[in-house]
């Protein structure tokens, strides 16, 4: 791991902050370093509230969009909602459909099969849509590069509205309007928005013609905070508001479905990262393993005895998805240390039998283990289809770019993107991919880097600033939980390997004249010979609650040694 220290903002702009808020040097810093310098920016971080959010007709198209579905419905046409089958896309589809449903009954929805019909916009689901005589298609979180479908979509009298966030090409589609914000000749101020988010906009749009407000749409949040976790968007701006408030609704008075899913894990309050390793797993598993209208019928159940049927079937898909998962993955890394050359920049690997609904996790499982930008591969009907993730501070999409002559369509983010090519292109395809990787990425980022914000001396982990930092949340890009490092640090001689494998370590640590802090470090119990040595030893962490008996105690979780 490579420990990174953010630099120290300006003393005097410390000091500044630090008297407007009325807090320490440690919490003014930690602030500036998230971009909030003054009182008024303070306030809007700590108390996000609606009023900050933008009005959606500032995105291009938003009037185009809103005239077309108000014209659908006046003439009573069949709309059919159509989404990927990830968490973005599901919940995207079971926001948008469910709002239509409230006033008006012509409303289908479509989630393409995975297996079938791969991702985006299918002609499967334009043929779909023409045979039931629907007239408008509404793509979320998905049709910004789908330009072939959708000029086959208007061949068939099909208009079809785009709601996207992926990065355009350099070509549209023929849509009637194009909610993108991306889109270079975009104006809306915030550009992270996540499909779900810009599905939201529009609902926004659609009630505000209506005469309703944002207080008519909050129940719609838990499924826009849902999406804004498990797609890793930046809980910035206008994501953060959304985020605040959803998880607020799943928190206090979430939808059927998702209270479904809760029950099962007998967690009482969730976090932003209790959405992304709890409920999202979850909600992707369907499309993962089965299909993923599977999800969206949970999402828009409201029968609670059905949603609880429906959330054991997906519990089941988990289940095999996390086998499946951990099978794959034990393969793909026999096969890199088979065939990888030590001075390799990118990990690739392929077999035709994997199941393409988890490639994208035993990806995620090399890029921690090998630390490369990593393609995992399958046969996907007569093509080869792989699931693309990347290190900090490489853009894997860029990198495609790249090697877009090889490929037959890709798209994506900068860290996760989706490919597919022809099986007699898979050899150039690798060789270009690391070509293409080792002119252009910084060697430095070929190891791990932990960011740590600031040091800080075990005295001033208190239970106070525990509670301040609690109103950090919710984290995630652009607000991560604040990390710190201390240095001489001595265990009380408490120190000891736990877990399956003893692979875990839990200790006390304390510094000389300060309280002993107790810390947890998953996946850290080769460290334990440090810890108990004679020497003092540096730790980096955050700060936890750790919560035992009944009785809640502040933890260090520590994310390294040294």
């Amino acid at each position: 791991m490579r420990w990174t220290i953010k630099p120290k903002p300006n003393q005097e702009d410390i000091d500044q902050l630090s008297k407007a808020l009325g807090v320490d040097d440690l919490v003014a810093q930690l602030l500036i370093q998230r971009g909030i310098t003054n009182y008024e920016e303070a306030k809007t971080f700590f108390r996000p509230e609606f009023k900050h959010l933008h009005d959606p007709f500032l995105m291009k198209d938003m009037y185009k969009a809103v005239e077309r579905i108000e014209q659908a419905i006046t003439n009573q046409e069949n709309i059919l909602v159509y989404g990927d089958y990830d968490v973005d896309g599901t919940t995207s589809v079971a926001l948008m459909s469910s709002y239509l449903l409230e006033t008006y009954p012509n409303v289908a929805t479509y989630i393409p099969d995975r297996y079938l019909e791969g991702y985006g916009v299918s002609f499967q689901g334009i043929d779909f849509a023409a045979d039931n005589n629907v007239s408008l298609m509404i793509a979320l979180d998905c049709g910004i590069k789908a330009i072939d479908q959708i000029k086959y979509a208007k061949e068939k009298g099909i208009d079809v509205i785009v709601c996207d966030h992926h990065r355009p090409g350099k070509d549209l589609p023929e849509a009637v309007a194009i909610l993108d914000p991306k889109q270079e000749d975009c104006a809306y101020p915030y550009k992270e928005l996540c499909g779900c988010g810009v599905g939201f906009k529009l609902i926004q749009a659609l009630a505000s013609k209506r005469g309703k407000t944002i207080d008519d749409l909050i129940l719609y949040l838990d499924l826009v905070a849902t999406a804004i976790a498990a797609d890793i968007v930046p809980i910035t701006g206008e994501n953060r508001v959304l985020a605040y408030y959803g998880l607020m609704v799943i928190n206090e008075n979430s939808r059927t479905g998702i209270k479904a899913l809760i029950d099962q894990t007998k967690k009482r309050e969730l976090t932003i990262t209790d959405v992304v390793f709890i409920i999202a797993p979850r909600i992707n598993a369907a499309g993962r393993m089965k299909h993923g209208q599977h999800a969206v019928t949970l999402l828009t159940e409201t029968n609670f005895d059905q949603a609880k049927q429906f959330a054991a079937e997906i519990e089941l898909f988990n289940t095999e998805r996390r086998s499946l998962d951990q099978e794959i993955t034990q393969e793909a890394l026999v096969q890199i240390q088979e065939n990888q050359e030590e001075e390799n920049f990118t990990s690739v690997v392929y077999n035709e039998n994997w199941h393409k609904g988890v490639i994208g996790i035993v990806a995620s499982r090399l890029t921690e283990t090998y630390y490369r930008p990593t393609l995992v591969f399958t046969k996907s009907g007569n093509k080869l289809a792989a699931s693309a993730r990347s290190v900090k501070g490489f853009d894997i999409y860029n990198a495609l770019e790249g090697c877009s002559d090889c490929l037959e369509q890709f798209g994506g983010h900068m860290y996760a993107a989706g490919l597919t090519l022809l099986e007699d292109q898979y050899q150039a395809f690798k060789h270009q991919f690391e070509k293409v990787v080792s002119e252009t990425i910084d060697p430095k980022l070929l190891q791990p880097e932990i960011s740590v914000d600031t040091k800080i001396s075990m005295h001033q982990i208190t239970p106070k600033l525990m509670r301040i930092l609690k109103q950090f949340a919710p984290f995630g890009p652009g607000n991560m939980t604040p990390v710190f490092m201390a240095e001489g640090l001595k265990d009380t001689g408490y120190a000891r390997g736990v877990g399956e494998g003893e692979k875990h370590l839990k200790c006390s640590l304390y510094q000389p004249g300060s309280n002993p802090i107790g810390g947890i470090g998953f996946n850290l119990g080769d460290k334990l010979d440090i810890v108990k040595g004679i020497k003092p030893f540096d730790a980096v962490f955050s700060l936890d609650e750790n919560e035992w008996n009944g009785t809640v105690s502040l933890q260090l979780k520590l994310r390294d040694i040294r």
